[in-house]
């Protein structure tokens, strides 16, 4: 960032998952490792794969929109201005079941973890979806000691309607 102390809506770059997009605002390796910030924009119908941190804690900030989030047994609507708190260890998910796109904050700590997005950005674009691509992203999830479980899916999907998964 060369020294740069204020950052406009633009500053970073944007990658997109699938429906849930990836703005780099803070990067780790500027913060001594302590952590890092990242922007979500979320298409609505998109849900992110209920997971599990083992390493990782994230503090989620609204910014437009309505999301929807389940961390543990607990479920909230938030709109704008709502902080989501996701603790390492504990199973979480957010979605947007729309009609409007959202935008989210997310300060993770320690950083680091914002490098699983690039790198699965990466094989996203270098790669056709389907079985092999999914076995890639679990792969590069279980080196992050990041979980993934879809026993929520169906419950939520019954509730919310279909949502693409990210």
């Amino acid at each position: 960032m060369d020294g740069e102390y204020f950052l406009g809506a633009d500053h970073g770059r944007l990658v997109d998952l699938g429906g849930l997009g990836v703005r780099f605002k803070i990067y780790s390796e500027q913060t001594g490792g302590n952590f890092a910030v990242v922007e979500h924009p979320i298409e609505p119908g998109v849900i992110v794969e209920p997971h599990t941190h083992q390493h990782e804690d994230e503090l989620s900030y609204v910014v437009s929109g309505t999301i929807w989030a389940r961390v543990g047994d607990k479920e909230i609507r938030a709109p704008a201005g709502t902080y989501v708190w996701k603790p390492r260890q504990v199973m979480h998910t957010f979605w947007n079941p729309g009609p409007e796109p959202a935008l989210i904050v997310e300060t993770i700590s320690p950083g680091g973890f914002e490098r699983l997005f690039e790198q699965v950005a990466a094989l996203l674009e270098d790669q056709e979806p389907g079985p092999s691509t999914e076995q890639d992203v679990i792969k590069l999830c279980n080196q992050y000691g990041l979980a993934l479980d879809r026993t929520w899916l169906p419950e939520l999907q019954a509730r919310f309607g279909p949502m693409r998964m990210v």
